[in-house]
């Protein structure tokens, strides 16, 4: 089975470092042309460089409806949207009482709010199209309990993962597919390294045997699902949640 994306353009954002940015390249190297979303601006431009004349950067608050309209506008209209962007903004587990509703408020404002943005923005082009692709990056704790006890980011990925049914069910008929892939733990990025240091080598090792595959997943790894369900070979594949996480 040969994946490719010539001709197709798509949005991937989160894509300054780990999941996104390995996701963004894959697009890339199977030839997408790739707008690479991020607020983090700076870091964007060594996912350009190397990305073969093949990735443009682009700097955005996805939490903001103004900001995802213009983006989609600016660079749209897209076939292929990856929403990668999220994870616990550099939150830690705490008990319930002690949260604060801002710290609620920015986790599920980046995972399921700017998700829902996106495909709002995307939509109307991919209708047009006839063609589209919606891949939401979720997460194991929206399937589960979240290893980071972090209640906002547990409930904002099932939150997405909820997303991802009603939009599959509402788009099908346009041609349009929505799926989601659940990672299990992977080390991509900051936040994901200081959760792994705080585990400490007991916890480190318990981890990992609990995975049949005995190891942690990798940013590829996450990647090549997505460029599957991205595929037009994934056309009869929608409102799917799929578990890329080694085995539990």
């Amino acid at each position: 089975m040969q994946i490719h994306f010539e001709g197709r353009r798509a949005l991937v954002t989160g894509a300054a470092h780990g999941i996104g940015r390995a996701i963004a390249a894959a697009l890339a190297a199977d030839g997408a042309q790739v707008t690479a979303a991020d607020i983090l601006a700076d870091e964007l431009q060594s996912v350009v460089a190397d990305g073969g004349g093949r990735i443009t950067a682009a700097a955005c608050d996805l939490t903001r409806k103004s900001d995802v309209q213009a983006l989609a506008a600016q660079h749209g209209p897209f076939d292929i949207l990856v929403h990668s962007a999220g994870g616990v903004c550099g939150q830690a587990g705490r008990p319930l009482e002690e949260i604060e509703e801002g710290d609620w408020d920015a986790i599920v404002a980046i995972n399921m709010k700017a998700a829902f943005l996106l495909a709002q923005a995307v939509a109307p082009g991919m209708k047009q199209k006839g063609y589209g692709r919606m891949v939401f990056i979720s997460s194991g704790a929206g399937l589960g309990v979240s290893l980071t006890g972090i209640q906002a980011y547990a409930s904002a990925k099932a939150g997405e993962i909820g997303l991802t049914r009603q939009l599959g069910h509402e788009l099908g008929r346009f041609g349009i597919t929505v799926n989601s892939v659940a990672p299990g733990f992977v080390r991509s990025n900051p936040s994901t390294e200081r959760q792994w240091e705080a585990y400490g080598p007991d916890g480190q090792r318990a981890l990992v045997e609990r995975i049949a595959t005995r190891r942690l997943g990798r940013a590829d790894d996450i990647a090549n699902a997505v460029l599957f369900l991205a595929s037009e070979q994934a056309s009869w594949i929608t409102g799917q949640t799929l578990p890329v996480d080694g085995g539990k």
